[in-house]
């Protein structure tokens, strides 16, 4: 379906009708097994690990949404980064974003390291220091861009052109952006990850993660992991990504307008400083942002100055849920520091931009003019 545009690739893309039923929705088939045609034979499938027929159809999507030879669901952002660095063996680095979200942090420092893989921290929006970080033991660069939550953006072309130089392969974490407003692969990405529990389904009713290869060998190297770690997406959550996707190019629209909106909002507001919105002309990225994404989306953050008025910030919102994660339909704020970057030490989130007065937002598609409100209110108890 590469010929359609994003929109109709949205709604259309691994979402065809049952060819048994004529369903229009995709079919939840809750089988852990499948029946075999004989010896060493089967209709597609035989053990949902290893394939389902509702996971294959959200893949269908994924792959084409992303432009990539294939996709392949997990059961969380988290599992698919696992994933993406499970085939890596001893004595192999990893070139990394310093500032990337926690989590990601967490896994390659407490686990990964711990399996003789390197690990190296460095400030991926200067593609020369992504040059002079590599060896010639490095296997790949992920990177994460826009970084959570600071919003710098990494040149995923420039690096892309320098590790490839170097037979390496890039990975990109596109979650704060969707495939809507940005393309890694296009730009020479060998990787898309997701954490299809933001943007992807877009409810916040599911956790899951996604990665989507561009090679032939991606999706052996892929297949094999999702069979052997068996850290995969069950079918009513990939029902519930697939449903998510089908209005995703809509939610995008309305999550940008208002995104922009409350990033306009907040840049002339004496109590907010570091604000960080790459959609504002005042963003030093911002001509990167212009060449590298189709839209600026709805993730941005801003500094108010200490811990304490964070709290009371974050007490007196009204509209704005003070929640972790994001790209729900609804607008969520929360304190960064002692959520999601709580893994890190005080030095580590200092190194990271992290500050204790920090706010992310998740900008959600209601009002504008409600969430503005919400903001103004909220900020007059600080």
């Amino acid at each position: 379906m590469s010929q359609y545009r994003y929109s109709t690739l949205a709604v259309h893309a691994g979402q065809h009708p049952d060819p048994q039923t004529g369903a229009v929705n995709v079919p939840v088939y809750l089988s852990s097994t499948f029946e075999l045609t004989g010896i060493g034979t089967d209709r597609g499938w035989d053990y949902s690990r290893a394939g389902n027929p509702t996971r294959d159809r959200l893949e269908t999507a994924l792959a084409a949404l992303e432009g990539g030879f294939s996709g392949h669901a997990f059961a969380s952002g988290m599992a698919a980064i696992a994933g993406l660095v499970a085939p890596l063996r001893a004595g192999d680095h990893i070139v990394c974003s310093h500032n990337v979200y926690a989590g990601t942090v967490r896994l390659f420092n407490q686990f990964i390291a711990h399996y003789g893989i390197a690990i190296e921290y460095v400030d991926t929006s200067c593609p020369d220091a992504v040059a002079a970080a590599i060896r010639p033991t490095t296997k790949l660069v992920h990177i994460e861009t826009p970084s959570n939550p600071t919003m710098v953006l990494s040149d995923i072309r420039a690096i892309a052109e320098i590790a490839h130089a170097k037979g390496i392969e890039v990975s990109v974490d596109n979650t704060f952006m969707s495939p809507a407003l940005q393309s890694p692969i296009a730009l020479g990405a060998d990787i898309v990850m997701h954490s299809t529990t933001k943007y992807l389904n877009g409810h916040s009713d599911g956790i899951g993660g996604a990665l989507i290869g561009s090679k032939p060998e991606h999706k052996e190297r892929f297949l094999l992991v999702q069979k052997a770690v068996g850290a995969v997406l069950g079918p009513f959550d990939c029902y519930l990504v697939l449903r998510g996707i089908r209005t995703m190019p809509l939610r995008i629209k309305q999550h940008e307008e208002n995104g922009r909106a409350v990033a306009e909002y907040l840049s002339t507001h004496s109590k907010v400083t570091r604000l960080a919105y790459p959609g504002l002309k005042c963003h030093p990225q911002y001509e990167l942002a212009l060449r590298q994404q189709k839209g600026f989306g709805s993730m941005l953050s801003f500094d108010i100055g200490a811990r304490a008025a964070a709290g009371r910030f974050l007490g007196a919102l009204k509209i704005f849920t003070n929640a972790e994660s994001l790209g729900g339909v609804e607008s969520l704020a929360s304190h960064s520091a002692t959520t999601t970057h709580a893994a890190l030490s005080d030095e580590e989130r200092a190194a990271a931009g992290i500050t204790d007065g920090m706010i992310r937002l998740s900008i959600g598609i209601e009002d504008k003019e409600d969430l503005i409100a919400d903001l103004e209110q909220a900020l007059a108890a600080v």
